[in-house]
């Protein structure tokens, strides 16, 4: 019996590592955009290279050499390939070119909260977390009534999420006011 139970207690630990890994900002995925913090390093090339870089609001970045780079919506693998072949044209002969995201631009909370606007965004956030960030809600506001915008997306698509739902950088997450 103390077998079966250590087993259902590794069980319930890999379900919850895997759980807390699927909630983070999965980094071959992650879409670069406005208001991002980036490295950008070229091995061997400290006058090509940022150890800390904002995102402009077009989500570009100056790029010695090259001029404005824009990174928007590439993903850090796909802005990596982007500088490289960029420099391979006529500049070095293999660079070797990294970029890590060190900040992910702000998400936004409206609507019945004591706080409403834009908090640093982490991995993991949840519209629980982000309730709570922006001071929890008013006595008017809804138990429902949650909805999220993702960057880029009109209005009209806001979806309704529970308080256990990831949100990303860029969403905006409003919470309606009860009438009851």
């Amino acid at each position: 019996m103390p077998a079966l139970g250590n087993l259902l207690i590794s069980l319930l630990f890999l379900l919850s590592e895997t759980a807390l890994a699927q909630a983070q900002v999965a980094p071959e995925r992650y879409r670069l955009g406005s208001g991002d913090v980036i490295s950008i390093r070229v091995f061997g090339e400290e006058e090509l290279s940022f150890d800390r870089i904002r995102l402009s609001d077009a989500a570009t970045v100056p790029f010695p050499l090259l001029g404005e780079i824009s990174a928007e919506g590439l993903t850090p693998k796909e802005l990596e390939a982007l500088v490289t072949d960029r420099l391979l044209d006529g500049y070095l002969v293999k660079p070797r070119v990294t970029v890590s995201v060190l900040e992910y631009r702000d998400f936004f909370v409206n609507g019945e909260v004591s706080n409403p606007g834009g908090y640093a965004f982490q991995p993991g956030m949840t519209v629980r977390r982000a309730i709570a960030l922006a001071g929890g809600k008013t006595d008017r506001a809804s138990r429902r009534n949650m909805y999220v915008i993702s960057e880029g997306e009109p209005e009209k698509d806001a979806r309704e999420v529970d308080l256990d739902d990831q949100l990303n950088p860029g969403d905006i997450l409003t919470i309606e006011e009860s009438f009851f």
